[in-house]
């Protein structure tokens, strides 16, 4: 080998200039810049193949939760930041590598000056700057990373609480308050609007991607396979531009709803909401539930009425707690119908069935479904009620604590008393004192019950205070009953002849003075 026809290789500042030399076999020109080519070369006299690519790093730093994929196909703006690596050429790469895409959409790079990247993906950046340094380096191995991303402006409507337009931190190791990442993925915005209400369809998410030459392209997600499967492939990485739209499940299914409610992407109860009750309520009407109407009414607490029925965590309002704030449940009321009406973001009335009685007997919580504000819970009217089942709902959480009961007459201590549900008669006269002996007719006991509608029924029971309870003798009572115990036929009499006898006092005191004065 004679001669060597090369560029001549001039190292300055850590970059290898290159112009066009001829250097004959024993004659060393620019002799620096040839022992560092010739030590890059093999005995054979070619080059080494190039080194693998350096991976894309998936952990806490950088653009960590970004599959390869989602990088590669990522728009760059202004605000994103990168990371440039060039292969031998320290000065420029790792931390001295960072740069920031300018408002007008370019880099500022060492050597070749302003490169415009705006609305380009990592890949064609990539291409790009081997290219323009290609003009300075043979062969230039460059790698392009995205460090941290833009804040992105994203659109979301449909069933959802707050919807609107929300600016996303696209770096996802920004946390919100309550310590849950808001990444500008799928979920994350979710959580800044609030979280889905119970109507979502989050089988059918679609999210309305801009693209480039005005194109538009429709991304559908299956937020349940996210939820049941793990598949982080549905929780979406956010562009900007990027509109939202979650849409009004047609029949809502009371299994997936509760499950939903759970999500750490549903609404939460994080302030009062505004329900109306009506039907066979005590107090009915609108309430507003909130966190402290969790401890029950009355100067009850939670473990108090909670009963036998279970409840879910605070944060979630619930049928039967609306049923609670209003005063619980009537007698007459039909718990195995009720309806949860429901108006949907699109305007549409969705009702849903509930059975509390499988809720009592089955423990089913699924029909304790989730309200959200504006929810009409309607309890109907029933027919007659068997005195099992109407014993079992009156312990239940939804039914009034305790119930009230005047007692008048004769008892030892008339007026209003307070018992537990499914007292019975022998109960409230024993709570007043007890019958009055010599004075009370225990079979002339009047019970007068007053109906929601208006109606007053009154029927006449002969007591006895040793009996069992039974419907004929000794019935189960019912809230604002009103028991008289009348005097007894041998008292009344008595009682007149008492009258009598005041009545003519007077004159038997004059006759008596008349006596008297006759002796003298």
């Amino acid at each position: 080998m004679d001669n060597i026809i090369k560029h001549n290789q001039i190292l300055k500042n850590g970059l290898i200039y290159t112009t066009q030399k001829i250097c004959f076999f024993g004659l060393t020109v620019n002799c620096v810049g040839l022992t560092w080519l010739l030590m890059s070369l093999p005995a054979g006299g070619e080059f080494l193949p190039p080194p693998p690519m350096p991976t894309i790093n998936h952990g806490n730093n950088g653009a960590n939760n970004l599959s390869p994929l989602v990088v590669g196909e990522y728009i760059l703006g202004a605000g994103d930041t990168i990371e440039i690596d060039i292969f031998n050429v320290p000065e420029y790469s790792g931390e001295r590598g960072r740069h920031q895409v300018s408002v007008d959409g370019s880099l500022n790079l060492p050597l070749i000056g302003r490169v415009t990247v705006q609305g380009m993906t990592i890949d064609q950046v990539s291409e790009l700057l081997k290219e323009r340094y290609g003009e300075y380096l043979q062969r230039p191995l460059i790698t392009v990373k995205l460090l941290e991303r833009r804040p992105v402006q994203v659109a979301i409507a449909g069933e959802v609480k707050r919807p609107g337009s929300y600016m996303v931190s696209g770096n996802s190791q920004s946390q919100n308050m309550g310590g849950v990442s808001n990444a500008a993925t799928v979920t994350g915005v979710l959580r800044m609007a609030g979280g889905i209400t119970t109507s979502a369809d989050i089988r059918q998410v679609k999210i309305r991607r801009p693209g480039g030459g005005g194109e538009e392209t429709i991304v559908n997600l299956d937020l349940w396979e996210l939820l049941q499967n793990g598949d982080l492939s549905q929780d979406l990485a956010l562009r900007d531009g990027d509109r939202i739209y979650i849409p009004t499940v047609t029949n809502i299914n009371r299994h997936e709803a509760r499950q939903l409610s759970s999500a750490n992407f549903a609404s939460n109860a994080d302030g009062p909401i505004n329900v109306a009750v009506v039907g066979e309520v005590n107090r009915p009407g609108t309430h507003i539930l909130s966190i402290d109407t969790m401890a029950g009414t009355e100067g009850e607490n939670v473990s108090e009425w909670r009963g036998i029925v279970g409840v879910d965590p605070v944060g979630v309002y619930t049928v039967t707690r609306a049923i609670k704030a209003a005063g619980g449940i009537t007698p007459e009321a039909n718990i195995r119908e009720i309806q949860v009406r429901r108006i949907s973001r699109t305007g549409t009335e969705q009702t849903v069935m509930v059975d509390l009685w499988k809720l009592l007997q089955e423990g089913d919580l699924q029909e304790d479904i989730a309200l959200q504000g504006g929810d009409t819970i309607i309890v109907p009217k029933g027919g007659t009620v068997d005195a099992t089942v109407s014993g079992n709902v009156a312990t239940a959480s939804f039914s009034p604590g305790i119930m009230r009961v005047s007692v008048v007459g004769e008892v030892l201590q008339p007026g209003a008393i307070s018992l537990p549900p499914n007292s019975s008669l022998n109960q409230v006269i024993l709570a007043a004192g007890g019958l009055k002996r010599g004075q009370a007719d225990s079979n002339r006991v009047e019970l007068i019950r007053i109906s929601p509608d208006g109606t007053v029924s009154r029927r006449v029971i002969s007591v006895n205070l040793s009996d069992d309870v039974n419907e004929a003798n000794n019935p189960v009572l019912r809230n604002n009953d009103v028991v008289m115990v009348n005097r007894s036929g041998g008292a009344a009499f008595r009682e007149g002849m008492g009258t009598v006898f005041n009545t003519l006092n007077p004159i038997s005191n004059v006759l008596g003075l008349m006596r008297f004065i006759s002796i003298f």
